[in-house]
């Protein structure tokens, strides 16, 4: 089953090597991983989608995660109320003959094209994986001269404070 972590970790030189690492030695097959910075200075959220087999996986990957030095906090959100995007450059072959069509097409899922040549279209769509999925599925009887996806990002929906979670970042990110 594809699970959704969250984790939120210090953001420092290796972070990232150290923990894809852990996970390949473990053999946990990463679908895709997207990194980028919090709201606060000094700490970044990563998003993982990984295939685990079963409950006793994972825990053993949430444990494992919680080990490592600079992991603040791990959350998997998979069976939670969350809000999910991802983003896809999309550049399509387009002649004068279906520029229009792509136009019309590319506006029912509030995609942007955000290049132009005399010969394609670059594409820029943002959304649920499902929503991209079915654009870019679209788009390839046009012909697909070259696409790239993002990983998932993600955040459960709503506010939902953690006890001294705000307060353990705030003294990482003054004490550095």
């Amino acid at each position: 089953m594809k699970r959704i972590i969250i984790a939120t970790v210090q953001d420092r030189g290796g972070v990232l090597n150290r923990i894809t690492g852990m996970l390949n030695r473990r053999q946990f097959n990463i679908e895709s991983i997207s990194v980028g910075a919090s709201d606060v200075k000094g700490i970044s959220k990563m998003t993982f989608v990984v295939e685990i087999a079963d409950k006793q996986k994972l825990e053993q990957l949430t444990k494992q995660l919680n080990k490592q030095i600079d992991v603040i906090k791990v959350l998997d959100v998979t069976e939670k109320a969350i809000v999910a995007r991802e983003l896809a450059l999309i550049k399509v072959v387009a002649t004068n003959q279906t520029r229009a069509e792509i136009m019309t097409l590319i506006s029912a899922f509030r995609a942007d094209v955000i290049d132009v040549s005399k010969d394609s279209l670059m594409i820029q769509v943002t959304g649920k994986p499902e929503k991209v999925d079915a654009l870019i599925s679209l788009l390839r009887p046009y012909g697909i001269k070259d696409l790239t996806k993002t990983g998932l990002t993600a955040f459960p929906r709503g506010y939902q404070p953690e006890q001294g979670f705000s307060s353990e970042l705030n003294n990482i990110s003054a004490h550095g």
